[in-house]
């Protein structure tokens, strides 16, 4: 059994705070952690604003206004929406909830670096299923991996990091064969990306009454509140009560209910973020196309593409490089999109 020694904790990378420090910087442009680029919706800064004052009293321990909201958005009950520190903290819960020695969780080799800690943490074992050679995820190599100690199925739609998505038959066609008593976490966080393109993605949260199923989601990406980690996920009612019971209290902030309550409601931010980031697709696949630079079809705000040496190297010179400029990237190989002025300098 490993220990906690044996654990690789999570690298986001250098923060651009101390990158400026470092490198003598006055402003750093950062295109290392998949962030929106427009920033929260003004509205959810109001939102921000007007609450500042009550910070020293307990955040509502149930989001009663932002689980209202959603349950109106998504049409289901009230008990089977669960909120979390980030979507982050729902996988932990999963894994605390369901996963320990002799169980073990599924997922892919290029997937979120979450979901081995979190297993490993639980002292579960993690099977892992290699990527297809286009980079998609194998969902007939899930169903294979799973055995009688299976106990969780993590899947991302669109995936971390590769930025390929499944379509609605594919994963109809993989629910069919899914085991009843297996847990399927469905990790949609770049969901509304993958919508926007006019992609045919499942909206996993019609399905969580099919089998066990929890979908997460978070308002970290498309709307811009990241610094305030709030993620929610959907589940029937009995998985919901099973997580509950081990999530801590005032778990959420009062600020970042109130951020998300109001950009949840911002349609018109939510369809300028997936504008933008749809013209900078555009941009980078023409730009790299020229640059005879291969790169795999993103459904998300970043892309993974190749380049003609190892990847750390390549990180390296781009730093050093880039220095000047004031860019922060996390790895050569994989970079969040942004404005269009900004790829320019990447590019050039």
């Amino acid at each position: 059994m490993e220990t906690i020694e044996d654990l690789k904790p999570y690298d986001p990378g250098k923060p651009i705070e101390e990158l400026a420090r470092e490198l003598g910087l006055k402003k750093i442009i950062k295109l290392a952690s998949n962030e929106n680029p427009l920033g929260p919706s003004p509205k959810a800064v109001k939102a921000i604003l007007d609450d500042i004052y009550n910070i020293h009293r307990y955040p509502d321990g149930k989001c009663y206004y932002l689980r209202k909201k959603l349950s109106q958005i998504f049409k289901v009950s009230e008990n089977e929406i669960i909120f979390g520190l980030g979507s982050n903290e729902i996988l932990d819960l999963v894994a605390r909830a369901y996963l320990r020695p002799p169980y073990n969780a599924v997922f892919s080799k290029l997937s979120f670096a979450i979901y081995p800690i979190v297993t490993k943490l639980a002292g579960a074992q993690a099977k892992i299923v290699p990527i297809k050679k286009d980079f998609s995820i194998d969902l007939e190599g899930h169903l294979k991996a799973i055995d009688e100690n299976t106990k969780v199925v993590f899947l991302a739609n669109p995936n971390n990091p590769t930025g390929t998505a499944f379509s609605k038959s594919e994963f109809e066609d993989f629910l069919k064969e899914f085991p009843e008593d297996v847990l399927l976490v469905l990790d949609e966080a770049y969901y509304e990306y993958a919508k926007g393109a006019n992609f045919d993605i499942e909206d996993g949260v019609k399905y969580i009454h099919t089998k066990n199923i929890l979908v997460t989601r978070t308002f970290s990406k498309i709307y811009g509140l990241a610094g305030l980690r709030i993620g929610y996920g959907f589940a029937k009612e009995e998985i919901i009560k099973d997580l509950d019971r081990i999530r801590q209290p005032f778990n959420v902030p009062r600020t970042a209910q109130a951020a998300a309550l109001a950009a949840i409601e911002d349609i018109e931010h939510l369809n300028l973020s997936i504008a933008v980031n749809e013209m900078g697709k555009k941009y980078l696949y023409k730009e790299f196309d020229k640059l005879n630079l291969e790169y795999v079809p993103t459904y998300t705000n970043f892309i993974l593409f190749k380049v003609p040496m190892k990847a750390k190297v390549a990180f390296q010179k781009l730093l050093s490089m880039y220095a000047i400029r004031g860019v922060s990237v996390l790895s050569l190989s994989f970079i969040s999109f942004s404005t269009i002025d900004i790829y320019a300098s990447l590019i050039d």
